[in-house]
């Protein structure tokens, strides 16, 4: 779900504000210091992930979070009590802070993203960290590359060309899951995909290993497809100096002239995006809404203008809704239509 308003009633016991939302799945959301902007991105993030502490711990009344479905969500604090309502075709039901936490995908990036804090409560660099992850991603899904046999007792009724038409598709994606640097073991005698004369003697068989694979690409895709893009909107950025995967499957880096670096010599504007963009391609999932406050930070004019074309790229690719809290005219640039300025109320 899309959210299209979120207002909030009473915050800091001071004012009411209002944030009308873009349907193109981008906002960039501005206003003049000190009325709220980022405290609005942590309120909301908390709602949507059921951080019953901070919604708690943020002053305010009551806030309603709108949808393009005309779902409306809606929360009040009152001393101590918390009461949430979700109202779907104007029926309201009240739900607990735990149901709650299992309704939306949601990402959210303080301007505080260079650090991450550890399950040991320790800090440490958010860019290693990350990279660490997908080291252990890439490693478990070159493991892990085996077949695994699927029940296709409904296939009978599939005629020649659409089992053809279904594995060629599959083909071109275990090509593309290839270019990320894994591939899948093939049973070997069996060319794929099959022509129609394989299909004579052994169409049971084929339907059998195209299940197979289409469970493989479930598994695969969305990871092999984070890692092209991730590689291709870095390496757009990154001048004389170039990102891939090693062959120990950590993130490397490379001057042009050939000298590898390490990621801790990167520039902090260099470690900004690549933090920015594997949280939107590796930690939001196909629907998510995510929050990102102040994507400016330690980054060059130039790069903060190219921003916005990549993000509205990202929301196609994902069916995403990111939503920018912004100081900067260059990174909302061109694309006002895509801003709205946080209306606020005094009471």
């Amino acid at each position: 779900m899309k959210i299209k308003t979120f207002t909030v009633y009473g915050l800091f016991r001071t004012h009411d504000c209002q944030l009308n939302l873009s349907d193109s799945g981008l906002t960039y959301v501005h206003a003049v210091n000190a009325t709220g902007k980022s405290t609005l991105l942590r309120l909301m993030y908390s709602i949507l992930t059921g951080d019953e502490q901070t919604i708690r711990g943020i002053p305010f009344d009551r806030a309603d979070l709108t949808f393009f479905d005309e779902t409306n969500l809606v929360v009040e604090k009152e001393e101590d009590e918390l009461r949430i309502t979700v109202i779907r075709n104007e029926v309201p039901t009240s739900i607990t802070i735990e149901e709650l936490v299992d309704m939306f995908d949601a990402v959210y990036m303080s301007p505080e993203r260079s650090t991450v804090r550890k399950m040991d409560g320790r800090l440490v660099p958010a860019l290693e960290a990350y990279a660490n992850e997908l080291h252990d991603e890439i490693m478990f899904a070159k493991e892990h590359k085996d077949l695994v046999e699927v029940p296709c007792e409904d296939d009978a009724n599939m005629t020649d060309e659409e089992i053809i038409f279904w594995s060629k598709d599959l083909k071109a994606k275990l090509d593309f899951i290839d270019e990320a640097g894994f591939s899948v073991d093939m049973p070997s005698g069996m060319r794929f995909p099959p022509t129609r004369y394989d299909l004579v003697d052994e169409r049971k068989a084929y339907i059998g290993l195209a299940r197979s694979l289409e469970e493989y690409v479930k598994r695969n895709y969305l990871l092999a497809e984070s890692m092209i893009v991730y590689m291709d909107i870095i390496n757009g950025l990154l001048t004389d100096k170039h990102i891939y995967i090693k062959d120990n499957s950590h993130i490397g880096v490379e001057m042009d002239g050939g000298t590898s670096l390490s990621l801790s010599y990167l520039s902090s504007g260099e470690r900004q995006i690549m933090i920015i963009f594997y949280r939107l391609l590796f930690h939001a999932a196909p629907g998510a809404i995510v929050l990102l406050d102040e994507p400016e930070v330690s980054l060059h004019i130039s790069w903060q203008q190219r921003l916005g074309g990549i993000f509205l790229d990202v929301c196609r690719l994902r069916d995403l809704q990111i939503i920018v809290a912004t100081h900067s005219p260059q990174i909302i640039h061109d694309r006002w239509d895509l801003a709205t300025e946080l209306r606020v109320d005094f009471a």
